[in-house]
């Protein structure tokens, strides 16, 4: 079972709340992901941002627009109970409880209303969305579209990066491994890599600034997969050096063997495909630059534990 979106949330929720006692949203969120027999892997999932697990999130928007209804009330922090609307609705036995439903209750009317206001200079290109489709929690939302963001601008990148030439390949290996905390300075980085004199090595560069180690590096810039041969050349190069590690990336992909063959061996070998590469570059800021930066904010409750 997938993790149900926080429409498919309100009514089981609803239904725990009809004795009319306070419930701890914690514990709720525990009852719930039983009820559904989610898997601990489903129960652990977390949102990209990895501030919230998914299914808590989708949890605490259920119980937000039940509330904006008036359906349920919070006499306290971290606890809600159902109110007489909620009783109401109960009582009409509905098969479920979704926005399209929520409609007919003035508050959550007024709470949408305020919600879906925009700036008179936001230009959108997307149709509205409607209660009946609007599936995906604000959060979700987010995510998806972050994530929309993030693969185009990954394609994107890779394609520039195989436009480049050898050299400049080079030198955004080193710029990257510099980034991520290898390689000393930037200057005793560029001098490791393409002076060594081994066909299977392009370059070393130090494993941490103290250069107490090193790490071997193979880096092709090609459009073909990389196959076992290549990885074999390049452990044997490793072995020619009493090397224990070493990092082969390619603006391509591996084979199946060359990725078995690199796992079974002495030698760590890390491969980084091109995909992979570009991850690194975006999440190290390298042949990127930041558009836009949005903070997504919560309730700070303990600022009014005082109070």
């Amino acid at each position: 079972m997938s993790i149900p979106d926080y429409q498919s949330i309100m009514l089981p929720l609803l239904n725990l709340a009809s004795d009319s006692h306070e419930h701890k949203f914690s514990t709720t969120v525990e009852e719930l992901s039983d009820q559904y027999e989610l898997t601990q892997e489903e129960r652990s999932e977390m949102l990209p941002s990895g501030a919230q697990a998914v299914f808590t999130n989708r949890v605490g928007w259920a119980r937000s627009y039940l509330k904006q209804a008036g359906l349920i009330e919070s006499p306290k922090r971290g606890f809600f109970r159902i109110t007489q609307l909620g009783l109401d609705l109960l009582g009409t036995e509905p098969a479920r409880i979704d926005n399209h439903l929520l409609q007919k209750y003035p508050a959550f009317l007024e709470f949408k209303k305020k919600n879906n206001k925009k700036p008179k200079t936001e230009v959108s290109h997307k149709p509205e969305s409607t209660f009946e489709d609007d599936s995906d929690s604000p959060e979700d939302s987010l995510a998806t579209a972050y994530l929309d963001l993030r693969s185009s601008l990954e394609a994107e990148l890779l394609q520039i990066v195989k436009e480049g030439s050898p050299s400049f390949f080079e030198r955004l290996v080193v710029d990257l491994l510099v980034k991520m905390g290898y390689g000393g300075n930037r200057q005793d980085a560029g001098k490791a890599v393409g002076k060594t004199a081994d066909g299977g090595i392009d370059g070393i560069i130090k494993e941490d600034q103290l250069g107490l180690d090193v790490i071997y590096l193979q880096a092709k810039k090609w459009e073909n997969t990389v196959g076992r041969p290549e990885i074999q050349k390049f452990a044997g190069a490793l072995q020619g050096q009493r090397a224990k590690r070493g990092v082969f990336i390619t603006t391509s992909n591996f084979s199946k063997g060359a990725i078995e063959y690199a796992g079974m061996i002495e030698s760590k070998i890390v491969l980084l495909d091109g995909e992979a590469l570009t991850k690194l570059m975006v999440d190290n800021n390298v042949g990127v630059s930041t558009l836009g930066h949005y903070e997504v904010k919560k309730i700070d409750f303990d600022y009014f534990d005082n109070e």
